[in-house]
C-alpha cells in the first residue's frame, strides 16, 4: 500500500517539475506562464483568445503549454508569445521612461494600442499594452519583425480589451 501512495505522489510531482521548467515528455511546444488575473480581466483575455489572429509575424499560432486562453503562441524555436491578464510591469510608471532616460524601456504606440517597449537580453523585446482594461504582454524573438508583430495583433487588441476608464482613446 505504501508503494502505491509515494508513485501517485511521485507523478503529481513530475508533472509539476515539467510544468515550472517548460519541458514536458515527447513535446517540442513553447512554454509560458499563465497569468492569474481577477475575474473581470479574464473575461477580457478570454475574448481577446477568441478574436486573435491565426497568423503573426508571418508564424501560424502554435499555442504555448500549459493550454490556456490566457496564452497564445506563434511560430517556434523560439515563438512569438501572448500573455495577456499580467500585471503592470514596474517600469510603466517609471519617470525615466516617460522621460525618455531609460535606455532599455520606451513607450510608444502602433496601429491605436499604446505599448510599453522593454529590451531583454539577446535582442528579445517585451512589449506591453498601456491604458487599456487589462494588460498584454507579447514577447517577440531576435530577428522577427516586432512592428508587424504589433500591427498583425492591434486589431484583436481594440477589439477585446477596452481603453481603461479616464484614458481617451485616439
Amino acid at each position: 500500500m505504501h508503494s502505491h501512495r509515494h508513485r501517485l505522489i511521485g507523478l503529481p510531482a513530475l508533472a509539476l517539475l515539467f510544468a515550472a521548467t517548460g519541458c514536458s515528455p515527447g513535446d517540442d511546444s513553447a512554454s509560458a506562464a499563465v497569468p492569474e488575473p481577477g475575474t473581470k480581466v479574464a473575461g477580457l483575455c478570454r475574448d481577446l483568445d477568441e478574436v486573435l489572429p491565426a497568423e503573426v509575424g508571418g508564424a501560424r499560432r502554435a499555442d504555448p503549454e500549459p493550454a490556456s486562453a490566457l496564452t497564445a503562441g506563434w511560430g517556434d524555436d523560439p515563438a512569438i508569445i501572448l500573455r495577456c491578464g499580467v500585471p503592470r510591469p514596474p517600469k510603466m510608471v517609471s519617470p525615466e521612461v516617460a522621460e525618455g532616460r531609460d535606455p532599455d524601456a520606451v513607450p510608444g504606440g502602433v496601429e491605436g494600442v499604446d505599448w510599453l517597449m522593454e529590451t531583454r537580453s539577446g535582442g528579445v523585446y517585451r512589449f506591453t499594452t498601456a491604458n487599456r482594461e487589462a494588460y498584454v504582454e507579447v514577447t517577440v524573438p531576435s530577428g522577427v519583425d516586432s512592428s508587424g508583430v504589433l500591427i498583425d495583433l492591434a486589431s484583436a487588441v481594440k477589439r477585446a480589451v477596452p481603453w481603461r476608464k479616464g484614458y481617451l482613446a485616439p
